[in-house]
């Protein structure tokens, strides 16, 4: 991957809460990348191009998003459930969890019709709307979710857990991905 002058670097797994803002930025980018090819295609036949996006998009969410989904609430959230300080944040942690579960619906709908769409079929009318529909609930879902996330939940975990809770969240991250440290 190359660098340009200017441009954040990645977080790498020392740095588990840069990891998890970092994989926010691929959220938006390949949720952008759906609602672009969705809007502008409209269930015809996709161009190659919009094919090739279509398709590295749905495979983010496919194999990647799931592992971020864990990192949070088999790694992070138990640590902060633990911390007596976080007692007020619950809610909300239960919040986020829900709003996951809402998430995987909604893209169970864009992979069932994307994958047809990569696979050549064309999309009826009311295929083409029930896809947008399911884009525009996660395109609002995961903007609520992702500012609260960054802005509230991940600088409350960098004050409250230890330096050894976090280093263990990030050899968890690892692990998921068969990454030895």
């Amino acid at each position: 991957m190359a660098i340009q002058i200017g441009q954040k670097q990645e977080s790498d797994f020392s740095n588990p809460l840069g990891m998890l803002s970092d994989c926010h930025r691929r959220i938006e980018h390949f949720l952008d990348v759906l609602v672009r090819v969705c809007g502008r295609a409209k269930g015809r036949s996709l161009e190659p191009e919009e094919k090739v996006a279509l398709q590295k998009a749905l495979a983010y969410f496919r194999n990647s998003a799931p592992k971020h989904t864990a990192d949070e609430e088999e790694s992070l959230f138990p640590r902060l459930r633990g911390s007596p300080e976080a007692s007020s944040s619950l809610d909300g942690l239960r919040e986020l969890e829900q709003e996951h579960q809402l998430a995987a619906r909604d893209h169970q709908i864009v992979e069932r019709f994307g994958t047809r769409w990569v696979d050549g079929e064309r999309l009826t009318s009311d295929q083409v709307l029930e896809l947008e529909k399911a884009l525009e609930r996660l395109y609002e879902l995961y903007r609520r979710h992702i500012a609260v996330e960054d802005g509230e939940l991940f600088p409350l975990a960098a004050k409250l857990l230890r330096s050894e809770e976090l280093s263990a969240v990030g050899r968890e991250m690892a692990d998921r991905r068969n990454v030895k440290l």
